[in-house]
């Protein structure tokens, strides 16, 4: 068995979120956004971790999912991770899109509700940490 690093993991999910804030603050709205699905990815991560699971993957969304067969997860969550597993490819690649570069299709208003989704999901990883 691999040693419990869920300690790592959140730090990451912490550094993540606060890169998300940073980018948003320079005009990167599409870094903002994806770093915000990482920083999420990478807390239920660490809830595995604690658990002593092995995951794959990153959707936040199948993450949730396959959490919520062990502890309840709030639907609100879930959603938020739907809307933030978007963010994942497209954020990154022109090719995603019709026409544009993502550096040019991504919003501030977009920004600020995946970096909220992604605290959200923080909080509430952090807090099935501490009880575990």
């Amino acid at each position: 068995m691999e040693v419990e690093r869920s300690a790592d993991w959140m730090d990451q999910a912490r550094g993540d979120l606060e890169l998300a804030r940073t980018a948003m603050e320079r005009g990167f709205q599409e870094w903002a956004c994806f770093a915000s699905q990482q920083a999420a990815d990478k807390a239920v991560k660490a809830v595995f971790q604690k658990l002593h699971r092995d995951v794959w993957g990153h959707s936040v969304a199948a993450l949730l999912e396959a959490l919520s067969r062990e502890i309840h997860v709030p639907q609100e969550l879930y959603e938020s991770a739907l809307e933030l597993d978007k963010a994942y490819v497209p954020t990154r690649y022109p090719n995603a899109h019709v026409q544009g570069s993502p550096r040019r299709l991504y919003t501030k208003r977009e920004a600020e509700r995946l970096i909220g989704y992604a605290e959200q999901i923080l909080t509430f990883c952090e807090g099935l940490l501490a009880s575990l």
